[in-house]
């Protein structure tokens, strides 16, 4: 194999050996992702034409469909990797009707936040944000941090990251012991701000005690609440175009496990179909946002079979339990369908991962019998989930490794 030996560029031996042993394990990882994606070249396209269109200003978004075991959530780690590399900020989240569910989009919005990822950097939002508006305001192109703020930005994370941005009022040693400055507690003053940020609940008299010490002039204005979903996929939509501002393309926000929505009661289901709905075909303009669904067919085929005129009886009122008729509103979604393998595709995929298996553990495998050998192994495995045939495959690639060690 020669130079097919030789370690690859950026990727040390803990993890080239980490991505065959999580692939051993039926689990997802970075390096292989990368190595390892099929259909490449189509996924390229569908993702390239979102971005494209979050540089014109416009709100793609995308639909990865596939059963069970079919790629779905390694497509998703794929078009995160290619997002982080064209400059966008990207965001994972795993949706689950008991931890994160769609419906209460205050917790997606802690998820996305706390699985934030900027380009080339390890820093957090907090240090990011204070960091470049240092720089706008020394270079003349601001002349306070609210004037680089989107103006659509919701009250709540507008005054926060304002205070955020500012210091705290300096108080001497006797205006501290003063009653009117009892609320003093520059040292609480982060954590609440930094909190309020990430999606938690804080207490507002506590947030305005922060607020009014950072010398956020305007906090007072509106309310500083938040109920409902509206004012997070706002503060989403904010953050999108402030990450614009800040010099990336946009936030790509990737969401696994899309078919848990429609595994919960009818009342659960119309609200998530609602924000869904928000998502694929926003009534405004929502700028360098692109959102990616990992779906199976069970959820369009509950989507489809809804009683969309069924309603309920409230104070003598018939309330119907759905907005609208999803199944017909989401007819043009844009859909990527993941497909089975042909022959040729999985004789490359064992081809790639046979030299990343030797990579990985410095060996020779005697190419023509592996070959023959990975061939075979899928062969009997046809109809079977795709992770379940890459295990195989590296189990093959183990036993031939182990009889040339021994």
């Amino acid at each position: 194999m020669g130079a097919d030996l030789q370690r690859m560029d950026g990727e040390t031996d803990f993890h080239l050996r980490q991505a065959v042993e999580r692939l051993r394990e039926g689990l997802f990882d970075p390096v292989a992702v990368r190595l390892l994606t099929a259909h490449e070249d189509r996924l390229n396209r569908a993702v390239d034409a979102g971005f494209q269109a979050v540089d014109r200003g416009e709100a793609p978004h995308l639909c990865i469909c596939g059963a069970y075991g079919q790629g779905k959530s390694h497509s998703l780690n794929y078009i995160e990797g290619k997002a982080l590399a064209e400059n966008f900020v990207t965001s994972m989240v795993n949706l689950d009707p008991r931890e994160v569910p769609l419906h209460d989009f205050r917790q997606v919005y802690k998820a996305l936040m706390a699985n934030l990822r900027f380009p080339d950097t390890g820093e957090s939002l907090i240090t990011q944000w204070r960091t470049w508006v240092e720089s706008q305001l020394d270079g003349g192109a601001a002349n306070e941090p609210v004037d680089l703020i989107p103006e659509e930005m919701p009250h709540l994370l507008r005054s926060v990251l304002v205070g955020i941005a500012q210091k705290t009022v300096s108080l001497s040693e006797r205006q501290r012991k003063t009653k009117k400055h009892v609320s003093y507690r520059p040292r609480e003053f982060p954590y609440l701000l930094s909190r309020a940020l990430a999606g938690d609940v804080v207490p507002v008299f506590r947030l305005r005690h922060a607020l009014k010490y950072r010398q956020v002039d305007f906090y007072l204005e509106a309310s500083l609440a938040c109920r409902g979903f509206e004012p997070y996929l706002q503060m989403v939509r904010g953050l999108a175009r402030l990450f614009r501002k800040m010099g990336y393309r946009g936030w790509v926000l990737l969401f696994d496990e899309g078919e848990s929505i429609s595994q919960v009661r009818i009342t659960t289901r119309s609200r998530s179909y609602g924000i869904l709905d928000q998502m694929f075909s926003p009534e405004t303009s929502v700028q360098y946002l692109y959102p990616a669904f990992a779906f199976t067919d069970d959820f369009f085929h509950q989507v489809e079979d809804e009683e969309y005129d069924r309603v309920r009886v409230r104070n003598d009122l018939e309330i119907p339990y759905f907005e609208k008729d999803y199944a017909d509103a989401w007819k043009g979604l844009n859909r990527y369908v993941l497909q089975d393998l042909s022959r040729k595709e999985w004789d490359d995929l064992s081809e790639k991962l046979m030299r990343l298996h030797a990579r990985a553990y410095y060996w020779r495998p005697p190419e023509a019998r592996v070959r023959r050998e990975m061939a075979e192994r899928l062969a009997e495995m046809q109809g079977q989930e795709t992770r379940y045939k890459l295990k195989a495959l590296v189990d093959q690639l183990d036993l031939v490794h182990q009889e040339q060690v021994l």
